[in-house]
């Protein structure tokens, strides 16, 4: 960790990398809190992630943030991987300590719960059974997540069910994985349904899912957050459910990123929001 006496660099790896909102999410945070530093996109190919990882330390980085499709290679080259990024099996961020070496960590479980947290103070992941929907990366994260507030029964719904089911039987008893086709009747009893598919994104298909049985005191949320009202937020809304967009799981995991390498842990505020806003 850098304090704010000394010029922090940091950026965000991905290919591509044009539509990252975290350079604006870092930059604005350095503005508001008077530090010195940069925040910049690094555009690399998977076959050079190692060669640009191991630059880190030489070029002065105090870390970067790592994103599609690099999440899941990281893991493989970082000195020390923390306890959340080995049970996510994916890094997306990294810390180059005082001694270079690059420290491994994953937020992206934290900025979900925090996400809900902001959405709902009163919701708890122990009332009533979650439902995922998908089985990649951020479902992983997610659960990581759930069960770690206390979430006793995960539902998991994905097109290729022995894909959920591999998933399940990493995170033991809590998580179960159900063929896709019964995902409109896992509902019923549900308090927390999460979309962690790409279906509802722009120029993708709307998520193929019918909420009627869900209880209206359920919380339904999506980690797209482009556009930030998806067709099943729209149906949840609708059915008077309460709606938690992508865009608070985006803002929240930069937070810690952020602390790591300047010391300060920066603020969610309405203005950040509308500035990423602004630009879906």
């Amino acid at each position: 960790m850098k304090t704010s006496q000394h010029f922090i660099l940091a950026g965000v790896m991905g290919w591509p990398i044009t539509h990252s909102r975290s350079p604006k999410i870092h930059t604005y945070w350095l503005e508001k809190y008077s530090i010195a530093g940069a925040y910049v996109p690094l555009m690399v190919e998977p076959a050079k992630l190692e060669k640009a990882l191991r630059a880190l330390a030489s070029l002065g980085f105090s870390g970067c943030n790592l994103t599609i499709p690099h999440k899941e290679n990281a893991l493989e080259f970082v000195d020390v991987a923390s306890p959340e990024a080995s049970r996510i099996g994916a890094v997306n961020c990294i810390v180059v300590d005082d001694d270079g070496r690059l420290i491994g960590k994953n937020y992206d479980a934290y900025g979900f719960m925090a996400s809900l947290q902001e959405a709902a103070p009163e919701w708890r992941a122990s009332k009533a059974p979650c439902v995922i929907l998908g089985a990649g990366g951020a479902a992983r994260a997610i659960i990581c997540g759930l069960i770690d507030a206390g979430a006793k029964e995960i539902r998991l719904f994905n097109r290729t069910l022995s894909r959920a089911q591999n998933l399940a039987y990493d995170f033991g008893p809590a998580v179960c994985a159900f063929p896709w086709q019964e995902r409109d009747e896992s509902l019923s009893d549900a308090g927390l349904l999460v979309n962690t598919t790409s279906q509802g994104m722009v120029a993708q298909p709307p998520l193929d899912i019918k909420i009627d049985a869900l209880p209206k005191s359920a919380l339904v949320a999506d980690i797209v957050y482009a556009p930030l009202e998806t067709p099943l937020l729209r149906q949840a809304r609708n059915h008077g459910a309460q709606c938690v967009d992508g865009l608070g799981m985006l803002l929240h995991q930069a937070r810690p990123a952020f602390y790591d390498w300047t010391g300060k842990m920066p603020e969610v505020t309405a203005a950040l929001r509308e500035l990423i806003v602004a630009t879906l």
